[in-house]
């Protein structure tokens, strides 16, 4: 059977050459076990005893099974043991046009484990419990004794995600930038592509003392890459979604650089499908939703949906009545009614 196209591939170059076109990214982030432990998956709707209040691990593949056999999403980020198992032992993506995707560092501002509400206020220490080739082959190939490294094939993903989190303090940012110097070295030798997040500060303090927080996202990204000849520049940025005034300039600013959202807390169905739309409207050209369809009633119809507002089928108010129409079909209790899932939540 041969390999379809991959649709971030045509995407990417579609957009490219015509910003003003109006092809839109979806990544569905499934790689929150690198940061929540056993909540990761969710919860469970039905849990077996008191003690098991969460999904397992294979419940939360199997619903990546679902989505990508379904294709409405372009990316499907993992982290590197669910890629091991799905793309390389399974090989779920080889007949799919979804492109699998790792993340790659876990810096300490996301060991979010139950019990302590410390790493994440804490200024970020980079670290990175993965490799590229352990995103690319499963393991560790070495060069003397494995061919695979050579070719600009391999069985399991050659994308990932980098992230940071900047806090306005040189003595704790420049180590990160360093160590996203590093990654993209070695990503330029290995020929693996990335995408590059950029997250607010985690720290009070510096959230308190930073003005404009739109604008110091906007700055350093664009600070950032501009020290990265063109063709070792990420795919594309996930950052938060800005005020429209700034998301339109920095959208403005540099028509190569394309710009993705990412989704944050899951809210209403309203407030996930409004940010899509809106994140459009002012700019960006991708949206990274990882709880917000983590913790979707029936996760394969809301991504259905989701997709239909990133193509300009349907309004967010539209998409929401045909979910729920959906999930009273297939006989889902909704967590909320139609009329208080039609309400967007105030943005913090």
């Amino acid at each position: 059977m041969d390999t379809p196209q991959k649709s971030l591939d045509t995407k990417i170059d579609r957009i490219r050459s015509d910003p003003s076109c109006r092809d839109f990214i979806l990544v569905d982030a499934k790689d929150a076990d690198m940061a929540f432990g056993l909540a990761a998956p969710g919860t469970s709707s039905e849990p077996i005893a008191e003690s098991q209040t969460f999904r397992t691990i294979e419940s939360y593949r199997e619903q990546i099974l679902g989505i990508v056999e379904d294709g409405h999403i372009d990316i499907m980020l993992m982290s590197a043991s669910t890629n091991a198992q799905l793309t390389i032992d399974w090989q779920i993506f080889k007949s799919s046009s979804v492109t699998p995707a790792v993340r790659m560092n876990d810096t300490t501002d996301i060991w979010l484990s139950a019990g302590t509400g410390s790493y994440s206020t804490q200024p970020p220490l980079p670290f990175s419990t993965c490799t590229i080739k352990e995103a690319q082959h499963g393991w560790n190939p070495m060069e003397e004794k494995t061919n695979a490294t050579k070719s600009d094939t391999v069985p399991g993903a050659n994308l990932g995600l980098f992230s940071l989190t900047l806090n306005d303090q040189a003595t704790v940012d420049q180590p990160i930038l360093n160590a996203y110097k590093n990654f993209r070295l070695d990503a330029e030798q290995s020929k693996f592509k990335h995408f590059l997040e950029i997250f607010y500060p985690n720290c009070h303090e510096s959230r308190s003392q930073i003005p404009d927080l739109d604008r110091f996202i906007a700055d350093q990204a664009t600070r950032c890459l501009a020290g990265i000849p063109q063709k070792n520049r990420p795919l594309f940025l996930k950052i938060p979604y800005l005020r429209p005034a700034v998301m339109e300039q920095l959208a403005a600013y540099d028509k190569s650089l394309i710009i993705g959202v990412l989704g944050g807390s899951s809210g209403t169905t309203c407030d996930a499908f409004t940010l899509a739309a809106n994140a459009k409207k002012y700019g960006a050209r991708a949206a990274i939703f990882g709880r917000k369809i983590n913790s979707a009633e029936d996760q394969r119809s809301f991504v259905r949906f989701l997709r239909a507002v990133t193509d300009d089928e349907l309004s967010p108010d539209e998409a929401v009545r045909g979910y729920h129409a959906e999930l009273k079909k297939k006989s889902v209790l909704p967590k909320r009614e139609l009329h208080d899932d039609l309400l967007q939540t105030p943005r913090v």
